[in-house]
């Protein structure tokens, strides 16, 4: 039985998030990616809490225009600077079962540029 592209990225993330898992010293930057808009969080797996979170839906950033890939590079910006707002400046980057590759790369170099480290 073949498998969907869905459940193939759903199969690596598993793969992922068996290594990779966010504590209160290196949270880990989780990216949601669909066709439209691209999502970030900050997330403490340990006490299962969220430290900062921005989208391409919130207001500041949407109403910007551009492309998907500048949208995603401003959605780093602001996920970085919420997360150092909240005490964080490293991380470990969480790319969902997604290629580091087009918008996903572009929100961690605006992570990176925000100042966070990873």
């Amino acid at each position: 039985m073949a498998l969907t592209k869905n459940e193939k990225r759903l199969r690596i993330k598993s793969r992922i998030r068996k290594i990779v898992s966010g504590t209160e010293a290196r949270p880990r930057l989780s990216v949601f990616r669909s066709n439209k808009e691209i999502y970030a969080q900050v997330i403490d797996d340990v006490s299962g809490k969220t430290i900062s979170a921005a989208s391409s839906r919130d207001k500041d950033i949407s109403s910007a225009k551009g492309t998907k890939s500048e949208i995603a590079t401003l959605v780093g910006k602001a996920v970085a600077e919420k997360a150092l707002k909240a005490g964080v400046d490293t991380i470990s980057f969480d790319r969902g079962g997604y290629q580091y590759h087009g918008r996903v790369k572009s929100l961690a170099e605006g992570a990176r540029e925000a100042g966070l480290k990873f």
